[in-house]
């Protein structure tokens, strides 16, 4: 735990602490943050506190008086819930706001991680609570040279798997063979287990209508036949199959043939654009040492997609944060699903991945940017083209 970095941010928000709190688990970003994990089952509440001075305290159950014994600061034990209440009021003696993993109004899902009725007996204490979303881009989104490497190595495995992923398609086509959208999940997934990587699902290849649909995902018993003349969306992420490891995230598209139609060209034109609208706002701003918020972002490529008439077609944010998980706890590019405030910070990463969605079709463009001190990159290859499988 960075516990001098961690008081250091919270004296620059003027925020008096840092309240943890967690049961069965359910925080996985306090036990990342705090850096350590429980020797055994966590099924009574705990609290900890890094104030923005002095040593952290803890408040533990009794029966699980040990579960942060990992962690400095001085231990308050309780048992019964009137105990809890006076052990919390007590923890939070001297403090006047504290930040916790909650977002108003669910903002930013991502960070709300505590309930509702845990807030409600903070709150009771007399301290004010705000969202600790932008401490914990800070200490968990942010990634050292070795988590940038893994997301580089991942990048040239699955853009090689990509590329074979579409060479199979088309070797199929030729060769009078059957092949299903269904067939080419599991080649990617083959081709990611044989190349020592994971992912949490995934991936979504979709043909025709069913690109049209964003999380549209085959199955062995739901899966469309791949014939010329289709167009194929391969949505695809994994990272090393090592700890601390993170994604790397992309979306490409193809036709079955050699002359796609024209609208289907126009639109992979319009996203194309879109997402490198978006990609150099990123890196004007970082050059700059401007300031730059997520759903300015999202701004730069949803008002040209809206240029175009298709904004209505744009149904999803224009990209998300990128970490250990494929979608992780920093600033995501979006002003749809969220107004997303957070900042753009140096050493995170988050993809750029506009979309248009119609009846008999679907165009999406996927990219990784990593946000360097003064510069900001696309990680892995840029599709220019539409993929003539």
């Amino acid at each position: 735990m960075k516990l001098d970095e961690i008081q250091a941010a919270l004296r620059e928000q003027g925020l008096d602490g840092w309240l943890f709190f967690d049961h069965h688990q359910r925080d996985p970003l306090a036990y990342r943050v705090l850096d350590f994990a429980p020797e055994g089952p966590v099924t009574r509440r705990w609290y900890y506190l890094i104030p923005a001075d002095g040593e952290p305290r803890k408040l533990v159950h009794a029966i699980e008086s040990f579960v942060l014994d990992a962690l400095p600061g001085a231990k308050r034990v309780y048992s019964g819930w009137a105990r809890q209440t006076d052990g919390l009021r007590e923890l939070l003696a001297g403090c006047r706001r504290v930040a916790m993993q909650y977002s108003p109004q669910c903002a930013i899902p991502y960070v709300s991680m505590v309930d509702a009725g845990t807030v409600e007996l903070v709150l009771a204490t007399g301290v004010e609570i705000t969202s600790s979303a932008d401490l914990i881009q800070y200490f968990e989104a942010r990634w050292d040279e070795a988590k940038l490497e893994s997301h580089l190595e991942a990048g040239r495995r699955v853009d090689e798997i990509r590329g074979n992923a579409f060479r199979l398609i088309g070797e199929r086509l030729r060769a009078g063979e059957r092949i299903r959208e269904f067939d080419v999940k599991q080649f990617i997934l083959d081709s990611f287990a044989a190349a020592g990587m994971v992912t949490d699902h995934g991936p979504i290849v979709g043909v025709n209508a069913n690109a049209a649909n964003p999380h549209y995902e085959p199955s062995e018993g739901a899966s469309e036949k791949i014939r010329r003349g289709d167009l194929v969306l391969i949505d695809m992420w994994a990272k090393l199959a090592k700890p601390r490891s993170v994604y790397y995230d992309i979306t490409w598209t193809g036709f079955c043939g050699t002359e796609p139609r024209a609208e289907i060209e126009r639109v992979f034109g319009i996203v194309r654009e879109a997402r490198d609208r978006a990609v150099r706002r990123v890196r004007e701003a970082v050059e700059a040492g401007e300031p730059l918020r997520g759903f300015e972002v999202d701004d730069a490529a949803r008002e040209y997609i809206r240029e175009q008439g298709f904004a209505d077609q744009f149904v999803h944010r224009t990209g998300h944060s990128i970490g250990e998980d494929v979608h992780g706890a920093g600033a995501n590019m979006d002003n749809l699903e969220t107004h997303d405030e957070r900042r753009v910070i140096a050493g995170t990463c988050f993809s750029v991945e506009p979309g248009i969605y119609l009846r008999d079709f679907g165009i999406r463009s996927e990219v990784n940017v990593y946000v360097g001190e003064r510069s900001a990159r696309v990680t892995g290859q840029s599709q220019e083209r539409l993929v003539l499988i």
